[in-house]
């Protein structure tokens, strides 16, 4: 960070002031409290959040890439047939409280949806959407991005935050981010006494330098920092890895359940369906996920008839085809939420431990 006037402060009981100043031109969505856990939903008045709980039960993945999207709509009108596609997102919109691993897994679905054939459903959410990242100031013990050289303390996205105790350091890193920042510009602060964001001087500066060191430190003592992605990857020999006999092994307890899909920030796999609305048939696409028996269902049956096969599946896109196509990148960012709510204690952590490096033991 440097002082030249783009690393803009904010005083944490001010950021109400910020979303509402947001608000009047665009969408705000930010971790919103709900039966005891957070998840991303719109900023309102008095909507109930806490600016340090970052850890979501979903990523923000779902507001660039929704769980359901309407793709075409049709009706018969006499013998022809009316068919109208649906237009893609152009609503402008903010998502706020992104953390790194979330940043990076949008970095994930990027190269998925953005090449040639480009998705324009996503594109056009993509270029409507800023991303305000924050660095989460509590890593939890199944956070492990460091394994996938994601540095915590630079979240990315178009605008990074680090809370330094009573103050918000907002740092603009896109041509985005810095309008986000300048369009909040002639707001004042709720005391009357300034503006809304002030520039940063050498002492925020520092204070902020004083939070990342603390947070290094921190990652250094989590359970999962020795994991590394040893035996994965780009050079490792797909055919060896695939016929490793741990799989059943390690997938003897799975349900299928495909929960770990679902809450994963760069799981991109889709089904399209239709339903008759009794007006018109909606063609529209959902969340899928190769955990189910019937993924990729053919007319022959399934290619992966064993749930065993299905395991292994997903586990080596994430550690071996994903890379082998997109120049060595993982579709893993250690965001941990596949370890907390897997009812069986099944994991990505667990797979590259059991196949993985000596590091990994």
């Amino acid at each position: 960070m440097a002082v030249n006037g783009s690393v803009k402060k904010i005083r944490m009981s001010d950021l109400d002031r910020f979303f509402s100043a947001l608000s009047l031109t665009q969408k705000v969505y930010l971790p919103v409290e709900k039966a005891g856990q957070y998840d991303y939903a719109p900023w309102e008045p008095g909507v109930s959040y806490d600016p340090e709980e970052l850890h979501t039960v979903k990523s923000a993945k779902g507001l660039f890439f929704p769980q359901s999207e309407d793709l075409i709509k049709y009706r018969r009108e006499g013998l022809s047939l009316a068919i109208g596609p649906v237009a893609p997102e152009d609503e402008e919109f903010v998502v706020f409280g992104v953390r790194a691993c979330d940043v990076k897994g949008f970095e994930v679905l990027d190269r998925v949806f953005l090449t040639d054939p480009v998705d324009t459903y996503y594109k056009a959410r993509r270029d409507h959407g800023t991303v305000i990242s924050v660095m989460c100031p509590k890593p939890e013990e199944t956070c492990f991005c460091g394994t996938f050289g994601i540095e915590a303390e630079a979240p990315g996205g178009d605008v990074q935050c680090f809370i330094t105790g009573e103050d918000m350091l907002m740092e603009a890193l896109t041509e985005k981010g810095e309008a986000l920042l300048e369009s909040v510009s002639g707001v004042g602060n709720t005391n009357g006494d300034g503006a809304l964001l002030p520039a940063a001087d050498e002492t925020d500066l520092k204070a902020a330098e004083e939070v990342k060191e603390a947070h290094r430190e921190i990652m250094k003592k989590l359970p999962l920092a020795g994991l590394t992605t040893e035996g994965f990857g780009k050079d490792a020999d797909l055919l060896t890895l695939f016929d490793r006999p741990e799989w059943k092994e390690l997938s003897a307890t799975c349900l299928g359940c495909g929960t770990c899909t679902f809450v994963c920030p760069t799981c991109q796999c889709y089904d399209i369906r239709e339903y008759d609305t009794g007006r018109d048939i909606r063609r529209f696409r959902v969340w899928d996920s190769c955990m189910y028996s019937d993924f990729t269902m053919m007319a022959h049956g399934s290619p992966r008839p064993e749930q065993f096969q299905r395991f292994r599946q997903r586990f080596m896109h994430k550690l071996k085809y994903y890379p082998d196509n997109y120049e060595g990148a993982f579709s893993c960012v250690g965001c941990g939420r596949c370890l907390k709510k897997c009812p069986s204690s099944l994991n990505i952590a667990k797979v590259m431990k059991k196949l993985g490096g000596a590091d990994n033991d």
